[in-house]
């Protein structure tokens, strides 16, 4: 009986090569069990939040105050992705934007619910959102307060834009600790000619409008005289209102209230550095109280004790009501609202910036739905590339000539290329803290031969014309090159205010003399006649029914850009109720799960330029701070 051959083994390499493959194997199977193991872990939370959530929609008792704790930047439009606030939703890490309308329509819903007995409102998370949508919401406010139910504010320190918001309130509590900042508006920028000089880049900059400045940063080391004296003007304007408005609502003399703020200094002296003292001697604020007398308060003026031992009155909070919202029916025929937020660029853009395709075809979609009747453009834009602007605008006036009439809406900026989209529609509303204007085009050239020459490379060779190559960013820019760009932007000028003169009924001279890169407040703007009204949101939805005659009672719809099934699922669960009670259970996922997408940094003037061609732009850096 013979003897069977022995097993022979893999030679070296061969067996590397199993070894690796077993690994990447192990790595595989790891990664899959822990998609699988977090995704069991979600459903599981919902499934645990759905028995509860079920019957929640009606546990908010009467006499409950509403708690307004609004975090992170005040919005027209969710730039986050879902999968992004389903994240941090779910681990409960703070959001970093909230949609003003989600905010407004809470308020205004709770102003005829029962069970809502007042709010409550702590504005130290906010952090910011421009004048124009914090009126918005204050005007929510009020009518809230119109409704007969009171509205207080508690807060620790806050800026002048938590503050422009707390003044709509009955009465205002500040923690003994804590203070009020108004120091006014300002608007300095970074300049980088000597850093170009230095880095042997040369910018070229081509513009029509004596105060478009937008640029200014890269050819200068410090702000013209002119882009000095329009800031000043506008921001002059705007700093108008804040006082007026404010003193009006706290009924302090604005005079007093101005040279208070400009005092602050020998001010805080008096009060030995206490500025909860400064803030009460001011009658900024009607008394302080720490957060456990706040809650004695409450339940001194007959609001019940809480439900929760952590909860020292009966309450709810924003999420937990939002998603308690009845919405209405999506197929009722009404008022459709396009949102252009954001920087516009060319292309297909996600929310929370303006594609000139993308914002297009949105307003291409409402025109073509038979529920839209009239169509509102809210804008909250410093404009961007001149194309993309133009796509937009094309669109507003196919519009209005399907026979639905358009109504702009203009949120805290619309100026420059924000402007350009919304020069055509029927009417123009602005609040009065509006940014707008700013009509002027620029363009931005730039070469690097000294860069080059720095580090030992030189560029050199021939074209088959006095053209060719022109545009080569490793040689300096030829003058006729220069020429060329400049004619362009000349026209892209003309085309400008020759539109808006069209759309406005006026001459061209008399929009130059208006234009010229020059930003105005919505106030000045109405002055000008470069709006038709001052409103806010509401103001303008009620003017584009009237337009499209659909009495009081019409519908409203947003018309954003489809969200695919599993989108459709992460917004419904991070609005939904299952989320809020599986979170009060302690159910949370691991907070550096929300921190596995990297939200892109603040958009550059130069993000979108492209080497080798002059980039043209209608923009405006008009946003004070």
């Amino acid at each position: 009986m013979s003897t069977p051959p022995p097993l022979r083994r893999p030679n070296g390499f061969w067996a590397f090569l199993c070894v690796i493959g077993r690994g990447f194997n192990v790595v595989r199977l790891v990664i899959l069990n822990l998609v699988f193991f977090v995704l069991l872990f979600v459903v599981l939370l919902l499934l645990l939040g759905g028995v509860a959530g079920s019957r929640m929609a009606h546990t908010i008792k009467d006499s409950s105050v509403l708690v307004l704790q609004p975090r992170g930047e005040l919005v027209e439009q969710y730039s986050i992705e879902p999968l992004q606030r389903a994240l941090e939703s779910l681990s409960g890490e703070p959001p970093k934007q909230l949609q003003m309308r989600d905010l407004v329509g809470a308020i205004d819903a709770a102003a005829t619910d029962k069970r809502i007995s007042r709010i409550l409102l702590l504005p130290d998370e906010l952090k910011g959102g421009g004048f124009a949508a914090l009126r918005e919401v204050g005007a929510a406010l009020d009518r809230f307060r119109a409704a007969g139910k009171p509205v207080i504010v508690w807060g620790v320190n806050l800026d002048q834009g938590q503050y422009y918001l707390a003044a709509h309130a009955d009465r205002i509590l500040l923690d003994p600790q804590g203070g009020v900042m108004i120091t006014g508006l300002a608007s300095y920028r970074l300049f980088y000619k000597d850093l170009l000089d230095k880095l042997g880049v040369d910018v070229h900059l081509f513009r029509v409008g004596r105060y478009k400045s937008a640029a200014e940063p890269y050819i200068l080391d410090h702000a013209s005289d002119d882009s000095k004296a329009a800031d000043r003007f506008w921001m002059s304007g705007l700093w108008d209102e804040y006082i007026d408005e404010v003193a009006r609502l706290r009924r302090l003399d604005p005079a007093t209230f101005r040279a208070d703020i400009d005092n602050l200094p020998q001010a805080i002296e008096r009060t030995g550095g206490d500025l909860a003292q400064l803030a009460q001697d001011e009658h900024l604020v009607d008394g302080t109280a720490t957060r456990a007398q706040l809650d004695a308060m409450m339940r001194k003026a007959g609001v019940p004790a809480g439900d929760k031992p952590q909860e020292g009155f009966r309450q709810v909070s924003l999420a937990r009501y939002v998603a308690n919202l009845e919405h209405d029916s999506p197929f009722a025929s009404g008022v459709a609202v396009v949102v252009a937020e954001g920087e516009i660029v060319g292309g297909r853009q996600p929310q929370g910036s303006v594609g000139g395709e993308s914002t297009a075809a949105l307003i291409r979609a409402a025109r073509q739905d038979r529920r839209t009747k009239a169509l509102v453009l809210r804008i909250n834009s410093p404009g961007g590339e001149v194309y993309a602007a133009e796509q937009i605008r094309r669109e507003v006036e196919l519009t209005r000539k399907a026979g639905i009439p358009v109504v702009v809406s203009m949120g805290n900026v619309a100026a420059s290329g924000g402007y350009w989209i919304a020069m055509n529609a029927d009417r123009i509303y602005a609040d009065p803290n509006t940014i707008t204007g700013s009509i002027g085009i620029f363009g931005m050239y730039y070469a690097v031969p000294g860069t080059l020459e720095k580090i030992g490379i030189h560029s050199d060779g021939v074209g088959t014309g006095p053209m060719a190559g022109a545009f080569d960013i490793t040689r300096p820019l030829d003058p006729q090159a220069g020429q060329v760009i400049q004619a362009i932007i000349n026209k892209g000028y003309r085309d400008f205010v020759g539109k808006v003169a069209q759309a406005r009924g006026k001459n061209f001279e008399a929009i130059d003399a208006i234009a010229q890169g020059r930003v105005w407040t919505g106030r000045q703007a109405l002055e000008r006649g470069l709006v038709d009204q001052l409103g806010g949101l509401d103001a303008a939805l009620d003017q584009a029914a009237a337009l499209a005659k659909l009495g009081k009672g019409y519908h409203v719809h947003y018309v954003e850009a489809p969200l695919g099934g599993f989108e459709q699922f992460l917004v419904g669960m991070n609005q939904s109720a299952m989320v809020q009670v599986a979170q009060g259970y302690g159910l949370r996922l691991p907070s550096w799960l929300a921190e596995l997408r990297q939200l892109a940094p603040e958009l550059k003037l130069l993000r979108h330029a492209q080497a080798g061609r002059p980039n043209v732009y209608a923009y405006c850096f008009c946003a004070p701070r």
